[in-house]
């Protein structure tokens, strides 16, 4: 069991850190977040969360999942490119 937990942590650290990012601009009265991660499943997969929103809402969370962590972390860098493109901070 200890094994087990060992590797877990050691396959968490791998992944990239949750990321958050947010975009405001008061002349279009916008204010949005979003925040993507990582997660690993318990079938040996990954999973995308991707949860975004107005700021200050509770939002709303989708879940992509992913047999290897190398498409996950593809996925994970092309949302981040396109939300950083689109003035996301």
């Amino acid at each position: 069991m200890t094994a087990q937990l060992n590797l877990l942590d050691r396959l968490v650290a791998s992944l990239p850190p949750r990321l958050y990012l947010c975009r405001v601009d008061p002349k279009q009265r916008m204010s949005r977040f979003y925040v993507l991660a990582i997660e690993p499943t318990l079938f040996g997969g990954y999973c995308l969360v991707r949860e975004y929103g107005r700021i200050g809402s509770g939002g709303r969370v989708m879940r992509q999942f992913f047999a290897t962590v190398d498409e996950a972390l593809e996925e994970y860098r092309r949302l981040r490119r396109v939300k950083t493109c689109r003035g996301y901070v």
